[in-house]
């Protein structure tokens, strides 16, 4: 009796070709291990480029989302010191780079205190502001012209130095006139100051600033009158008060006063107009004029005392009494006669009084008497001091154009309606009276009605997809991800997915599996033949399917009658 074979490990059925023989098939390798170990030369070096274009492919994904670790080494350098950094870190090979600007030196974030430490030793960024460092470097033997030369040049740096700091100022420059004084203090000459600064594009100093600047300069330099010091931008306006007084135009204080009185006007209009006409029916402007002199006068008013009652205030008094001569000797017969009490004087219209003729004509006698009395009072006195104010309105114009009014008819169509000149007086009178109307300070309000233009919107462009900013942008920032992942696709396509297909062991065909396993088994064992095949006995079915075709092809007739007989369920 013929036996089979019994199969070998790991190793199926052999199949038979048509003639009965027997074909060997390699066993497939059970772990992915064996399989990668088993593939060809081609597949693993294939399946190498591809791996490592996918780990390059990530690792520019990783550092494409990685922010730029740069911070600022120096910021507003000058060509100067800027060109000589740049020179140094290029020595230094320290990466580094620039704002859109150009106003900063970007280098690596981990390095920015190393790289500022050793610039410094090399003396950089030297800057183009010194101050009273000058003094330190001071030279033997150096005049006393020379001294006071770095001494100015020295107080000018520090002075720019301080204006620097202020945030709208790029650059600036201190040039001091210090005289050189003498012995005589009348000849004497003050001390000066210009400053030329540089502001940042947009940016301004208002009066305060300015002042600030001024008061800076002045009270750094002694005896140096603000009035001396003078301050101009970079377009050579002069910002500080001129010496002399000569400037007429509106400082940045007054042109707001002017436009806060001239907002509250303008809301007083048009909150009293609005509720009328409506609020899209109103256009309003008002001119403010107004006066900033400053007048002060003085006077002294000299009044007597006035009123029945007014007593006069007495100031000073002063007496004065003298006699002069020598006094008369008694004269006469002594007795009763001479002792009488001397008779009243009669003073005579004309002619001196008795006891002058006495005085005069005595006996020996020649006497003189003087009396002096004077006598000082106070005197009304008024002083009064009168300053005109600042900023008073001088002068208010208004401008009001009103829309016509809509109206709309029983079929329901609208239209404008000019008002009629009775409203137009009317609303004319209440701006009047919500500005404070004078006629006398020369004021002046005009109202007038006209229909309104009402511009038709304004057509969108269609602008295409592809120039739209935002379009642009997104493709800008999503160019480099996308071409990273097209080339991932690439790598995985063109070099993992043929690779991987041709380590796959091909599937046998029928008709040819015995050559394509003869062709791969390269086993020294032999197959067993078809001798050691056992033939399988062939169904019963087939051998009855074929008498029932050859009776149809002998008989057709009868099988008509029988195929009959089915389909009408007769017997045939």
């Amino acid at each position: 009796m013929d036996t089979a074979l019994a199969p070998l490990p790991n190793q199926a059925l052999a199949p038979t070709t048509p003639d009965g023989a027997a074909v060997a098939v390699a066993a497939a390798p059970a772990t992915p291990l064996a399989r990668l170990v088993a593939m060809p030369m081609k597949s693993k070096v294939m399946l190498g480029a591809a791996a490592a274009g996918l780990v390059a492919v990530l690792v520019a994904l990783l550092l494409w989302n990685k922010p730029d670790d740069y911070k600022v080494l120096f910021a507003n350098l000058s060509e100067k010191d800027g060109g000589a950094v740049v020179a140094q870190l290029s020595t230094m090979n320290v990466p580094y780079r620039f704002t859109e600007g150009g106003n900063a030196i970007l280098v690596p974030a981990d390095k920015v205190h190393d790289i500022r430490l050793k610039l410094a030793t090399a003396g950089l960024p030297k800057g183009s502001v010194v101050g009273f460092e000058l003094m330190d470097n001071a030279r033997f033997g150096q005049t006393q012209f020379q001294e006071r030369l770095t001494f100015q040049r020295g107080l000018e740096g520090e002075l720019t130095r301080s204006i620097l700091a202020l945030g709208s100022v790029e650059n600036a420059r201190v040039h001091l006139a210090l005289p050189n004084q003498n012995g005589f203090f009348r000849e004497q000459q003050k001390p000066s100051a210009s400053i030329l600064l540089t502001l940042h594009p947009g940016r301004t100093l208002d009066r305060s600033q300015i002042a600030g600047i001024v008061h800076l300069v002045s009270s750094s330099v002694p005896e140096l009158n603000p009035k001396a010091v003078s301050v101009l931008d970079q377009t050579g306006a002069l910002l500080s008060d001129a010496p002399d007084g000569s400037g007429q135009s509106l400082d940045e204080q007054q042109l707001k006063r002017i436009q806060q009185i001239e907002a509250i006007y303008l809301k007083r209009v048009t909150d009293i107009l609005e509720p009328v006409v409506g609020r899209d029916n109103l256009r309003a402007n008002v001119t403010a004029e107004l006066d900033f002199s400053q007048s002060e006068s003085t006077s002294e008013q000299f009044r007597p005392n006035q009123g029945p009652d007014a007593a006069a205030a007495v100031r000073s008094q002063q007496s004065l009494e003298s006699t002069a001569g020598t006094p008369a000797l008694p004269s006469g017969v002594p007795g009763a006669a001479t002792n009488q009490p001397p008779v009243a004087a009669n003073a005579p219209i004309n002619g001196a009084s008795q006891a002058m003729q006495g005085a005069q004509t005595g006996a020996g006698g020649n006497n003189q008497l003087r009396r002096e009395n004077v006598t000082n009072y106070e005197v009304d006195k008024t002083v009064r001091v009168t300053r005109g104010a600042s900023g008073t309105v001088k002068r208010l114009t208004a401008a009001v154009v009103v829309n016509h009014r809509s109206s709309t008819d029983a079929k329901g169509k609208t239209q404008t309606v000019p008002l009629t000149q009775e409203e137009l007086d009317k609303l004319t009178q209440l701006v009047q009276e919500s500005i404070g109307f004078n006629k006398e300070r020369g004021d002046s309000v005009k109202l007038i009605n006209a229909p309104f233009r009402v511009e038709p919107p304004k057509e969108e462009e269609d602008i295409p997809l592809w120039k739209q900013q935002e379009v642009r942008e997104l493709l800008k920032t999503g160019a480099v991800p996308l071409s990273l992942a097209l080339v991932a696709l690439i790598i995985v396509f063109g070099l993992v997915r043929p690779a991987l297909k041709a380590a796959r062991p091909p599937e046998p065909q029928p008709e040819e599996a015995g050559q394509q396993l003869e062709a791969v088994a390269d086993d020294p064992l032999a197959l067993p033949g078809s001798d050691a095949v056992v033939a399988l006995e062939a169904p019963k079915s087939l051998e009855k399917l074929e008498l029932a075709r050859q009776l149809a092809r002998d008989n057709p007739l009868v099988v008509a009658n029988i195929v009959r007989g089915w389909m009408t369920g007769e017997p045939a």
